[in-house]
């Protein structure tokens, strides 16, 4: 049986969490934080190691966003 992506807050501290990826990020230019957050994500997949919840999490992450691509 497949796990699912967990939806309910989880984090101890989510405001210590996000405090400590902004400070990750202070000093770097947009090609080094855009590198921190792609390895940020290769990482946490790793640890979560099941496809599915993978899949369901990028598909909630893109939803909603609107690049222009889908203009008519």
């Amino acid at each position: 049986m497949s796990a699912r992506l967990n939806l309910e807050p989880n984090l101890v501290d989510p405001d210590g969490f996000y405090q400590e990826l902004i400070e990750a990020h202070r000093g770097l230019d947009d090609a080094g934080s855009q590198m921190l957050n792609a390895k940020l994500v290769l990482i946490l997949a790793n640890q979560v190691g099941d496809m599915q919840v993978l899949r369901d999490a990028l598909a909630l992450a893109r939803r909603g966003i609107d690049n222009g691509a889908t203009r008519t």
